[in-house]
């Protein structure tokens, strides 16, 4: 992946801490079990048991919960008996030091990715209208080719997801893709008509609508509630949410793969009675 492209989700990555507070990047160490089975991704959330540190059964809810982000981990390798440093754990390492790294303040804003559903890594979209709201994390897991996880947010998410683990603080602008369309029909209606967009092209689900008024762009309300392949460069039907806003003219379609968002108050095991 190289930046600001998305091209797959990449887990679960602590930038900073909410409130404006000083963020250090700071870590504790937590203890894997000797043997333990279950391989640990970086940016795989993880949870205590019997006092060591475990995966957190996916998706995170208020069931499953958390202390924090895993950030890799060392012990010494049983073999050559050197300390080894690992960008993950990868399971039935017979050390008795084995050591996770973890990002475990509950206040910590994490930057992740838009998956299309919660079993999958491809790339969706987080509509500005969960902003605020919750969304639910998948439930895949980690490549061992790379050592990082492949957790991530998923863009139908409802902002009733009380439950849910993620509450949504922005989207990340820096790699928003912005696709132009000319306005065909459907304004305050669920299904929108645009014309002038490549064929080949995914409009994912969480797309939104804006209008383009003199090089300003004004949100309609509307978002893309069902993805559309385009299959020709004349007028596509997108279904949407109904716009609050009447659309006309020059259309933006923005994709916004990634969000900063935090983990939810009753998700985190340090805020939970």
């Amino acid at each position: 992946m190289a930046y600001p492209t998305v091209s797959a989700t990449y887990g679960y990555k602590p930038v900073n801490l909410i409130g404006g507070q000083v963020y250090a990047g700071s870590t504790r160490n937590m203890p894997i079990q000797y043997n333990s089975s279950t391989a640990i991704f970086f940016g795989d959330l993880v949870t205590l048991s019997s006092g060591y540190a475990t995966l957190v059964t996916y998706p995170l809810n208020s069931t499953n919960t958390t202390v924090g982000v895993f950030l890799g981990c060392y012990y010494t390798n049983p073999t050559t008996k050197q300390r080894l440093f690992s960008q993950y754990y990868p399971g039935s390492v017979t050390a008795g030091d084995i050591t996770a790294i973890v990002a475990d303040d509950p206040d910590v804003v994490i930057q992740c990715a838009v998956a299309t559903s919660a079993s999958s890594g491809v790339i969706g979209s987080a509509s500005s209208l969960l902003v605020g709201s919750n969304m639910v994390g998948t439930t895949t897991l980690g490549s061992t080719s790379t050592g990082n996880g492949t957790g991530a947010v998923v863009a139908a998410s409802a902002a009733a997801a009380t439950t849910a683990g993620f509450r949504v603080l922005s989207l990340v602008p820096d790699t928003q893709i912005s696709t132009s369309a000319t306005y065909v029909s459907g304004t305050g209606t669920t299904s929108l008509v645009v014309s002038g967009l490549t064929v080949g092209q995914v409009i994912p689900v969480g797309t939104d609508v804006y209008n383009s008024v003199n090089g300003q762009l004004q949100f309609t309300g509307s978002v893309t509630s069902a993805a559309t392949t385009v299959t020709t460069t004349g007028n596509t039907t997108l279904t949407v949410v109904a716009s609050t806003a009447t659309i006309s003219g020059t259309v933006a379609l923005v994709q916004t793969p990634e969000v900063l968002a935090k983990l939810n108050f009753g998700t985190h095991r340090y805020n939970i009675a």
